[in-house]
């Protein structure tokens, strides 16, 4: 791991990121489908009522589809973290960006943690905790499992004796 250099969230993450959006696009969507097709079937609408009732949830499906597919590539491309004798840096957004800097003075514990579906992917999620309640927390997705432990044991091993 190089210090003070930009690194891009592990490739693998888009994937998963998408994975992850088609499960909530299917379930949310397909489920919208179907209660419009229950719906249309049981209440027997006109033909234009019901047609407008079913294209509107086949529109919420393609549209979170579309989302699920298109998003996760444009916030890979604009997302990245920092690592230096000062902290951690993540810098992240689309639409709205974000730059998070964690001084190591104030890093307080950090976990590292895999689902089912970064397991599968190889990746983990980096959380450092800080003094304080509110953004007391900052998450970093998408990171190599291996690389998340060297992040982790870099962060809380240089910083002893300098806290406030």
């Amino acid at each position: 791991m190089e210090l003070d250099r930009d690194h891009p969230f592990d490739r693998n993450w888009v994937a998963l990121e998408r994975l992850t959006g088609w499960i909530a696009a299917l379930v949310v969507g397909g489920g919208a489908m179907l209660a419009s097709l229950i719906a249309v079937l049981v209440a027997r609408p006109s033909l234009a009522l019901g047609s407008l009732i079913f294209g509107a949830a086949m529109s919420l499906f393609l549209l979170l589809a579309a989302v699920a597919t298109f998003w996760p590539e444009a916030a890979w491309r604009r997302s990245s973290w920092r690592l230096n004798a000062r902290g951690l840096e993540i810098r992240r957004g689309v639409l709205w960006r974000s730059i998070v800097n964690v001084p190591r003075s104030r890093v307080q514990h950090t976990d590292v943690s895999q689902g089912p579906l970064e397991r599968r992917f190889g990746l983990a999620t980096l959380v450092v905790h800080t003094a304080g309640t509110a953004h007391a927390s900052v998450e970093v997705p998408g990171l190599p499992h291996a690389v998340a432990i060297e992040v982790r044991d870099f962060l809380v091993s240089a910083g002893r004796g300098d806290a406030v």
